[in-house]
């Protein structure tokens, strides 16, 4: 996980994160996005910030958006930006600050028109949710729930 858990950290700090995960085996990063800057308009720096991630470690990039603290223009924006800089999946929470909503992976499944993948992360903890994301748009989930959603799979449809 890189810039966790604000994304405030600099790009400088942010690159030298993922150069070390790279070099220690990581196939894939979260990179928690710049809320700042994204916030302030500071596009070029937002995207910039990205695009040298990728184009330095060539791993899974996940974007972490905080959909939470977004607006609906800012969401629009950072996919955008995102996508643009070479990541391969949105994610829609570090699961510090809101959820997963279904309206949110409605959105960006709107967005991404399939470009790019959608990770549900944050507050998923019954099988239907993870359904209902997943049925949304959803082609990851993110959980500390693994364990309970397989259980709760297991008895769908069993009387108790």
């Amino acid at each position: 996980m890189i810039g966790f858990p604000t994304g405030a950290t600099t790009s400088a700090v942010k690159l030298f994160e993922a150069q070390d995960a790279a070099e220690n085996g990581a196939a894939e990063l979260d990179i928690v996005i710049n809320l700042g800057l994204l916030k302030m308009g500071k596009v070029d720096e937002f995207h910039r910030e990205i695009a040298e991630i990728r184009e330095s470690t060539g791993l899974v990039l996940k974007a972490i958006l905080e959909m939470s603290l977004l607006t609906e223009a800012e969401k629009r924006l950072a996919a955008e930006l995102c996508m643009d800089a070479g990541v391969e999946f949105l994610k829609t929470s570090t699961g510090w600050v809101g959820g997963a909503t279904v309206a949110d992976v409605r959105l960006l499944k709107q967005l991404t028109q399939d470009r790019v993948g959608i990770k549900a992360s944050g507050g998923i903890r019954t099988i239907d949710q993870a359904l209902e994301l997943v049925i949304a748009g959803a082609t990851r989930l993110g959980t500390s729930q693994g364990v309970s959603l397989l259980r709760q799979r297991d008895n769908l449809g069993k009387e108790e």
